[in-house]
């Protein structure tokens, strides 16, 4: 079965209709440790995401990451953790909400690409 990048996978334990903001990300793979906070969370359909305040490591302080690369929610401990590394989150596009530039979703498509679970 193929997993959209902007929808929740099934498998990583999200629960539709429970926000994700001030939840922790950190790196699952990589083994980088904190990304950041969640600052926002949408489960629209087709166009799922998260963005992730991420401090000072990253120039433009916000991350869009799409549902898709969350791998795992720990919603004991309140930690989302994510396929992709600091140097990817780094060079993604810059941060927009969805729906301000109609090709914005599909340069994050091409940027995270398809998740490894």
């Amino acid at each position: 079965m193929e997993h959209h990048i902007w929808a929740h996978s099934a498998e990583s334990g999200h629960r539709p209709g429970t926000s994700l903001v001030g939840f922790a990300v950190e790196a699952a793979f990589s083994g980088e440790g904190e990304i950041g906070t969640i600052g926002e969370h949408s489960e629209d359909v087709g166009r799922s995401y998260i963005v992730v305040d991420t401090g000072h490591w990253i120039f433009t302080k916000h991350a869009l990451l799409p549902a898709g690369v969350i791998t795992r929610v720990d919603a004991d401990e309140r930690i989302v953790y994510v396929d992709c590394t600091k140097q990817q989150i780094k060079e993604a596009p810059p941060y927009g909400p969805p729906g301000e530039d109609p090709f914005a979703m599909e340069q994050f498509s091409r940027h995270y690409g398809t998740p490894h679970s």
